[in-house]
């Protein structure tokens, strides 16, 4: 049972640090970066495959390059931004599909990477996204303010003095980061549902953004629980039993948040 421990606790890790970067996503109305950064995944498999390098790592990089990349073409403002993701989005899962099937006799999970294998986490996988994790929040509070700041408005933020290309970057980079570490839990067609649902989840409920996050980070951690379990004694896919607890959770919040006034306070 104790794959079923790591599992848990591969999960709860990554809920910490989802829920308050899903709420900006939420609040910037990012979902489609986020997409684009999980379909960047694939891409990154195959530049591991090809250059013959840790297969993490390489989807780590090639997320973070893709993001520095999306932040450079916003920039220029030629192409709206909805539709730049659109495009990257599914050019680069299209791209990693067809160069997946050129590498030649090399053989892998495709399905565990499309859609997760919460159960084939290894303790040191634990142990490595704990320690991402830790990093990662710490940088989230150190600037908490300002990339509260940006999130509500990026002109104003700039007059009160705040670096705001420098926070776009981060919050950026960590969003990539997180998407490349979750990869493994919930594959990369779900990444995004895990980020954005328990956060919309949780602003029916939250009056105020620290709390939106925690509530975020709960309802996340609750979705793991139950989606595991579930996938355990029905024996269904863990990553997709995760997202449909998430989802479930989401449309209770909902209905009590309409039915019970007082649940948002």
């Amino acid at each position: 049972m104790m794959f079923l421990l790591d599992a848990l606790l591969a999960g709860w890790i990554l809920s910490l640090v989802s829920g308050p970067l899903g709420s900006f996503l939420v609040w910037r109305r990012m979902a489609y970066f986020g997409d684009t950064l999980a379909h960047s995944a694939l891409l990154g498999i195959t530049f591991g495959l090809l250059l013959d390098i840790n297969l993490n790592l390489a989807v780590v990089l090639c997320a973070v390059m893709l993001a520095l990349i999306l932040l450079a073409l916003q920039k220029q403002q030629f192409i709206p931004s909805d539709t730049l993701l659109g495009i990257m989005a599914h050019t680069s899962l299209a791209t990693g599909l067809v160069a997946l099937a050129l590498v030649g006799n090399v053989r892998i999970d495709l399905n565990g990477y499309l859609f997760g294998d919460l159960l084939a986490v290894e303790r040191r996988d634990v142990y490595l996204l704990a320690g991402a994790a830790a990093l990662m929040l710490a940088l989230i509070l150190r600037y908490w303010r300002g990339l509260l700041a940006i999130t509500v408005n990026e002109e104003l933020a700039r007059v009160e003095g705040y670096p705001v290309e420098r926070l776009r970057l981060l919050l950026m980079v960590l969003v990539a980061l997180l998407i490349a570490g979750a990869m493994k839990i919930v594959g990369v067609l779900l990444i995004t549902a895990l980020l954005i649902i328990p956060a919309a989840s949780a602003r029916a409920w939250a009056n105020s953004p620290a709390r939106m996050a925690l509530h975020a980070s709960l309802l996340s951690m609750l979705s793991v629980l139950l989606g595991l379990s579930g996938s355990y004694w029905l024996d269904t896919p863990a990553g997709a039993s995760i997202v449909v607890v998430a989802a479930l959770l989401f449309v209770f919040s909902q209905l009590s948040a309409r039915l019970v006034p007082s649940a948002m306070q």
